[in-house]
């Protein structure tokens, strides 16, 4: 995959360098005639967390992830698919987030 330099600054704000391995969904979303299997979630800058607080992000609030998760996600969810979204795949994507907000040496010393 090839690494894109931003043009300008906007671009840059809007473009995190810190993507995830696809997620795979254990229950496929449907889109019309399209189906979603993978999700990739970006680390979320500062804006995309705004309407939530940190803790109810790290505690895996359904509400607040429901307002987050559709910023940050490619394909990009709605709040509809995420409501209507097994919970085992919902529970991915908020540790996939939650583990964003952790502080570099928490992830460092992190037990695998």
């Amino acid at each position: 995959m090839e690494e894109q330099t931003p043009n300008t600054q906007q671009d840059a704000a809007e473009q995190p360098a810190v993507l995830t391995e696809p997620v795979d969904l254990d229950t496929p979303i449907k889109r019309g005639k399209s189906t979603v299997t993978k999700v990739t979630v970006r680390k979320p800058l500062s804006g995309a967390l705004r309407g939530v607080t940190l803790t109810e992000v790290l505690q895996m609030d359904v509400t607040a992830l429901t307002r987050v998760l559709p910023r940050i996600t490619e394909p990009a969810l709605t709040e509809a698919e995420i409501r209507n979204m097994d919970p085992a795949d919902l529970v991915q994507l908020g540790g996939t987030v939650a583990g964003f907000l952790l502080p570099k040496r928490a992830r460092e010393n992190a037990p695998e």
